[in-house]
């Protein structure tokens, strides 16, 4: 059938638009080419022209500057300080790195052993990867290496920063340090960051450091330089800046954290400070300590021998990482379970004649004479073992274990720190898990005085202390803000633990520093204001025989340092109105009451009152003794706090 005349029209008219639009579409293509064309005669011709001269146009990667940390007024704890350095790219060395390395070792002195490492470290790693020969020049060497330029192919002075800790070893454990980043590191990540290849790149290795790398590190820049045919660098092309890793500011004071350390002086020790309603940490400390400013640099051998051969163990972090029996101080976690579940009430009353006989073994008490009649409220002010002995037989070790994880112990805090260990809250099936072997009564007699399975640190111990003082399931906090942004503070719900039973707690632990047999009397704060309740423990760490007791317990003062038993104490002040909790664990430190009591009582006050406790707030008979204490410390000054974050 033939098309009709409109129907030829009607394609003729579509054969024509289609020519048009594939005419455009080439009018387009051309003169798009010709403008690039153009532009790459004209206007990037000298570019163009480098490169095809001798592909000489290199991108070097700027590393980021770390983001700062500072503590919860403001004052630089983690910085970056100014490091003259010098580095070598073997693929521009012109063939003979050895050759070069001897020329350099002229300027800036190498041994043999230095040149050898280097040689090999070349060997490992590709030709383009700069390699770090000498770091924390003085400004001398550094320019007369920049002089030399001309004569040391490959080498290239770089002024970059380092890593510092200006407050040395009073957050080492909480913040860890820096390291350059190790094969091992690498092996670690997926995909790693291209700046991680780039010369001893600083990369977070343990502490808030490490947990808080992703966003300390910040992002890579870049620039466009031109080299000439022996590699040295000739002019900069462009430069694009590269992002300043985020600020952390922590809950941390740093007037504290000193004041801690040095209270803690030699001691092998902790010490937590916590905020009772928010759970912001004020301190979190762990003596001795160790300077992480030197695994910056490159710490030697003889010191980290040094370090790890210490009997005090400077290089672990006791505060989270530690854990021990925690003694009397857990006397508050057996007594709740009592009483909520109804087994005793505040005038139950036990008689205790210095020991408690279970099948055929006697478990004593640590006054040999025994207490007499006691009640709940006496029972934590004089530490009656045996009142715990014979609640742990009526209550049950299972009751015990759950009050102890309301509480905060028996669990893993989330904390960015390494290592925060979880404890142990034993129960019968925890035992069965983890020894195969059933539960038996004499188990729940010593976990009822925190001895035997029982493990916690001094963190979970102040939680502990905290949710005792508040009632709430108030939870530890390290990240205060992050490049500004204050976190947003959490909300508690209430501890499912009834009034009465925290009521009967509080009551103890404030007759145990403030009645007249109190066992930290001595230890008591005296300021009314800010009354103080505690408890004082101390844990055995060695068995004590039958025929030791027959003849008399040695003292502490008389054993090994470590044989001798540890010594514990928590507390929260003020006793109406709860501010901070504290624990505080001295290793082989002896009994609670003497030794760890009064640095817990003497930290607490600096939080209290802001700065140096006032004599006045310490028994008369301790003034004296404080004040010297205190004229022998060497504080930090205070300094005026870091202004707002730079991307500078």
């Amino acid at each position: 059938m033939k098309k009709s005349q409109r129907e030829i029209l009607d394609s003729s008219r579509q054969i024509t638009r289609r020519g048009l639009m594939l005419a455009g579409i080439q009018v387009a293509t051309v003169t798009t080419l010709a403008l690039k064309m153009r532009s790459m005669q004209l206007d990037h011709a000298e570019e163009y022209r480098t490169l095809a001269d001798g592909n000489s146009i290199k991108i070097r990667l700027l590393p980021p500057s770390r983001g700062l940390i500072l503590d919860r007024n403001g004052i630089i704890i983690a910085g970056n300080e100014q490091n003259y350095r010098v580095t070598l790219t073997r693929e521009e060395a012109g063939g003979d790195v050895q050759a070069v390395l001897r020329r350099l070792s002229r300027l800036v002195p190498m041994t043999d052993a230095r040149m050898a490492e280097l040689m090999d470290e070349f060997s490992r790693r590709s030709a383009i990867t700069p390699i770090v020969l000498a770091d924390r020049l003085t400004w001398e060497q550094f320019s007369a290496i920049a002089v030399n330029a001309p004569s040391l192919p490959g080498v290239t002075p770089e002024s970059a920063l380092s890593r510092a800790y200006p407050r040395a070893g009073d957050f080492a454990h909480v913040m860890g340090y820096v390291g350059p980043v190790s094969d091992y590191d690498l092996s670690r990540i997926e995909d790693p960051d291209p700046v991680l290849l780039l010369p001893d790149f600083q990369l977070g290795k343990i502490g808030v450091e490490g947990r808080m790398e992703d966003i300390l590190r910040g992002k890579a820049g870049a620039r466009r330089v031109e080299v000439n045919a022996q590699g040295r660098e000739m002019r900069q092309l462009s430069r694009q800046q590269g992002e300043q890793g985020a600020t952390l500011q922590l809950t941390l004071d740093a007037a504290l954290q000193n004041y801690a350390a040095q209270r803690m002086g030699t001691e092998s020790a902790a010490a937590v400070i916590t905020d009772c309603q928010t759970g912001e940490l004020l301190t979190i400390c762990s003596s001795p300590s160790f300077d992480p400013n030197k695994f910056v640099r490159g710490i030697s051998s003889p010191e980290y021998r040094a370090l790890m051969d210490h009997d005090h163990r400077p290089l672990a972090d006791k505060t989270v990482q530690g854990v021990y029996p925690p003694g009397s101080t857990f006397k508050m976690v057996t007594l709740m379970a009592g009483l909520e579940a109804g087994v005793i009430d505040a005038g139950t009353r036990f008689y205790c004649p210095g020991h408690t006989e279970l099948g055929g073994r006697r478990f004593h008490c640590w006054r040999r004479g025994g207490h007499g009649t006691v009640d709940a409220i006496k029972s934590l002010e004089e530490s009656c073992d045996v009142y715990y002995y014979e609640l742990a037989q009526r209550v049950g070790i299972d009751r015990i274990a759950i009050m102890a994880r309301k509480l905060g112990l028996g669990q893993r805090h989330d904390l960015p720190m390494s290592a925060v260990a979880e404890g142990i809250a034993p129960d019968r099936e925890w035992k069965m898990a983890r020894h195969g072997q059933a539960w038996q009564i004499g188990d729940s007699l010593n976990a009822s005085i925190g001895q035997g399975f029982v493990l916690a640190s001094p963190l979970q111990l102040a939680v502990m202390t905290a949710r005792i003082a508040s009632g709430r399931e108030v939870r530890p906090q390290l990240i205060r803000s992050v490049d500004g942004v204050r976190q947003a503070p959490p909300e508690y719900l209430p501890l499912d633990i009834s009034p009465e039973s925290l009521r009967v707690a509080r009551l103890g632990m404030d007759a145990v520093m403030n009645s007249a047999r109190g066992t930290a009397r001595g230890a008591r704060i005296t300021r009314e204001e800010w009354r103080m309740a505690g408890k004082t423990g101390t844990s055995q760490v060695r068995n004590i025989t039958a025929a030791e007791r027959a003849r008399g317990v040695i003292s502490n003062d008389q054993l090994p340092w470590a044989r001798r038993d540890h010594a514990l104490f928590v507390a929260y002040a003020p006793y109406d109105a709860p501010k901070y909790a504290i624990s505080v664990v001295v290793e082989h430190g002896g009994g609670g009451s003497a030794v760890a009591a009064p640095i817990a009582r003497d930290i607490l006050l600096f939080a209290l009152n802001g700065g140096l406790p006032p004599l006045d707030a310490v028994p008369s008979d301790q003034r004296a003794a404080l004040e010297e204490r205190h004229n022998a410390m060497h504080l930090y000054q205070p300094e005026a706090p870091r202004p707002g974050r730079s991307r500078a």
